[in-house]
């Protein structure tokens, strides 16, 4: 079954100590980090994807456009919910609207393309560059 404009998906993450975004600079807020917040939008767009790739596809995100527009204090749950908008280059580019929410608000948004690549091919050309 094709990826379609209209499709949704959505993730549920219990924040804690681990998604801190002193994680990645101590002397900041001790809230829901924005990256953490990006790889949820990765994961939940991701995951919509999944089911619909054929043997030896994967999908990787090319582009994120990303508003953190609320802090959310550890301990409270993220809700993510991704809509697929356009589907190009053959159906092998999806571009996502993505939204999340704490238990108390609107905490972001963004818009997230992903492509569709052989896994195999991506590893060879990963390989290569290493050498």
């Amino acid at each position: 079954m094709a990826i379609t404009v209209g499709m949704t998906n959505e993730m549920r993450l219990k924040t804690g100590p681990e998604h801190s975004a002193q994680k990645f600079y101590p002397k900041v807020p001790d809230v829901f980090g924005t990256p953490f917040l990006g790889g949820l939008f990765e994961g939940v767009s991701a995951d919509l994807m999944a089911p619909h790739l054929g043997p030896g596809e994967t999908s990787v995100g090319t582009s994120m456009n990303l508003n953190h527009t609320a802090a959310t204090p550890l301990g409270m749950e993220v809700r993510a919910v991704t809509e697929v908008t356009a589907v190009e280059k053959g159906g092998r580019q999806i571009t996502f609207k993505l939204e999340a929410f704490d238990e108390k608000e609107k905490i972001g948004d963004a818009v997230h393309v992903r492509f569709i690549i052989n896994l195999e091919k991506f590893l060879q050309r990963l390989e290569a560059k290493k050498s």
